[in-house]
């Protein structure tokens, strides 16, 4: 093993080991300061280790990098799996990130304790990175759920007045989700074992393959178990309920790591698991799961609206903003700007919400109060802090130029390029409709607190409030050098990824790039051409062709590597031969298409009879004459037999 491969393991454990360099009886740890010093050193430690990963990382080719694994019990296929590519490097990168600036935010807050609660935001960030990392689904799962415990602590014991409540309702909200996508998960790994001689694997890549394996029914049953927890996390409409109470409840150190981290883990399960691994149930799928998106993107918009409490707005308008990752993702457009556009308006909203958040809590701080009817005005008070705060509600507005507008604009123009009977214009223009919305509500949030009558309850007096935030000549227009270093690099971010997304945006992209490799499997389903969906179910094949059995019935896909190998190896009379075949017993439908014909696309043998000689000549001439005439894996067109 090189050194590359230790690198990804070292990433994992470094706020591990971290965290319990709290647990260490050093009678200095037990100081406020001192704990709030340690942990911020040791978090811009475990960013500095990202960069060094980025450094190893090869970009151009940003496919699964730095791999290795370690086995725990081979006789039932467990092992540790990890490794990045340009979609997980980024998350974790974000991950990293993120710490050190939640930590530098959180000296006032979080008014005892500090020792508990930075050693839970170690482990909470190990296990994230541990599920963006994870190349198999037992060391996913694992992480993913692992998130649970550390957030239950800090929202349970240092959030606000109905903490308790929001962690309860957090974590047995989200853990019941999470016990139906292990179900779904194990259920993958079973079928595997049946297929392999009962020998398990609990790989992601491996797992992938079982899409050639799985009914449709089947892939419908996975679709379903995983989107139970992962659309609960997300928080797609109507699995949003936990969300606005944790979020209220929660430090502001809390709200960040929620907003700007742990939503991303359902999107990211529903690219890296669910859709690979259920890629007809996907295309299926994705119209109602649009349509779900798109109804939480203006409902929650039009929630917000009314909202009185500045940190429960932001909440909710997180899951809208939320919605645009979920149909960017289920676009399933030709060329991937809808998925690439997701990938990167995750981090744009984790970037832009984690700023929002800060400076509501910077609020909090000073006044012990987030009522919008006892705050306004603070321009002329802090005008340092109304130029962040204006800068981020901008990115989360989406304004162009800053990182907001790249995420919407690509997810909305993905949707709307999307094939006919997945998303397409309909649910562009609903989504676009949210962006409306959303500039109204960021935007009157905005004016009731930076502009208008000046008003405010006072300054709070505890602790060392008066220092940093008073009137001490110390505090620069409004805010103390602290909190400049806290949401300088959140601003810095959200201008540069505006002006150069191709910094993000050319790890994604490419027909052999991490997402079209995810959602390669799913395009299949998808007449590109006729631009309709056919993820309708065939018939199991074996060497000799296709059977005429129902009661094994196998997805398309295999059918559709028979014709391509056919095809790549130049047998045009033998894949003539299968179409027609099939054709005749009403299984498949096929057509054969000239780049010279202009009149429309002939489809031939979807009746009872075989084609005359005559005709069949007529089509194997056009396999030989024309290029490109050769049948291609999207021109393979399933009938919809409602065999299912």
């Amino acid at each position: 093993m090189n050194i590359a491969q230790f690198v990804i393991p070292l990433q994992l454990f470094l706020p591990v080991i971290f965290a319990f360099g709290l647990l260490l009886p050093i009678p200095a740890l037990s100081r406020r300061r001192v704990a709030w010093s340690y942990s911020a050193v040791t978090s811009a430690l475990s960013f500095g280790m990202s960069l060094f990963v980025a450094s190893q990382f090869d970009w151009s080719n940003p496919v699964m990098q730095l791999q290795a694994s370690f086995v725990w019990m081979p006789s039932l296929g467990l092992e540790f799996g990890y490794g990045v590519d340009g979609i997980s490097i980024w998350l974790v990168m974000l991950t990293t990130f993120l710490m050190p600036i939640v930590v530098l935010g959180s000296l006032i807050e979080v008014d005892h304790d500090m020792r508990t609660f930075h050693f839970w935001l170690h482990i909470l960030e190990a296990a994230l990175i541990g599920t963006f990392i994870a190349t198999d689904v037992l060391m996913f799962y694992a992480c993913f759920e692992f998130t649970l415990i550390p957030l239950f602590f800090l929202i349970g014991l240092f959030g606000h007045e109905k903490k308790l409540k929001a962690a309860m309702t957090f974590f047995y909200y989200t853990f019941t989700g999470s016990v139906l996508t292990l179900a779904g998960v194990i259920y993958v790994a079973y079928r595997y074992a049946e297929i392999h001689d009962g020998r398990w694997s609990f790989q992601i890549a491996e797992l992938y393959t079982m899409a050639n394996h799985l009914s449709f029914t089947e892939q419908c049953w996975v679709m379903l178990a995983m989107l139970a927890g992962f659309a609960i996390k997300t928080p797609m409409f109507p699995f949003h309920t936990w969300l606005p109470l944790a979020h209220t409840e929660a430090p502001t150190a809390g709200s960040v790591d929620l907003a700007g981290l742990v939503l991303k883990l359902g999107p990211y399960g529903l690219l890296r698991l669910a859709i690979p691994m259920a890629p007809a149930a996907a295309i299926a799928f994705a119209p109602y799961l649009g349509a779900f998106a798109c109804v939480g993107i203006v409902y929650a918009a039009l929630v917000c609206w009314v909202q009185r409490d500045a940190k429960k707005l932001i909440a909710y308008s997180s899951v809208s903003h939320m919605g645009f990752c979920m149909i960017g993702l289920f676009a399933f457009d030709e060329g991937n700007i809808g998925a690439a556009g997701a990938i990167f308006y995750m981090l744009a909203h984790g970037l832009a919400t984690g700023g929002l958040f800060l400076c509501v809590g910077m609020l909090y701080d000073r006044f012990e109060t987030r009522d919008l009817r006892k705050l306004g005005g603070l321009a002329t008070e802090m005008p340092l802090f109304s130029f962040f705060f204006v800068l981020f509600v901008l990115a989360s507005v989406g304004l162009p130029g800053l990182n907001g507008f790249v995420g919407e604009f690509l997810t909305m123009i993905g949707t709307f390029n999307s094939p006919d009977g997945v998303l397409g214009p309909v649910f562009a223009i609903v989504a676009a409709s949210g962006v409306i919305l959303s500039a109204i509500y960021l935007l009157f949030l905005t004016g009731k607190l930076i502009w208008g009558k000046e008003k405010h309850p006072g300054y709070s007096r505890k602790y060392d409030i008066i220092h940093e935030h008073g009137v001490d000549p110390t505090h620069v227009h409004g805010l103390s050098r602290r909190e400049i270093a806290t949401l300088t690099p959140l601003a810095v971010m959200c201008v540069v990824l505006g002006v150069f997304p191709g910094i993000v945006l050319n790890s994604l992209e490419g027909k052999n790039g991490p997402v079209e490799q995810m959602l390669a499997q799913a395009k299949t389903y998808i007449d590109y051409d006729a631009n309709a969906v056919a993820w309708e179910q065939g018939e199991l094949f074996d060497d000799d062709g296709l059977s005429a059995s129902d009661a094994d019935q196998e997805p398309v896909e295999l059918v559709q590597q028979k014709v391509r190998r056919l095809v790549e190896s130049d047998q045009r009379e033998e894949t003539l031969d299968l179409l027609i075949t099939e054709a005749t017993r009403g299984n498949v439908e096929y057509r054969v298409e000239s780049s010279l014909v202009t009149t429309g696309r002939r489809q031939v043998g979807s009746g009872e009879d075989e084609p005359d000689l005559a005709e069949r000549n007529r089509l194997l001439d056009s396999f030989v004459s024309e290029t490109p005439a050769f049948l291609s894996l999207e021109r393979v067109n399933f009938p919809k037999t409602g065999a299912e």
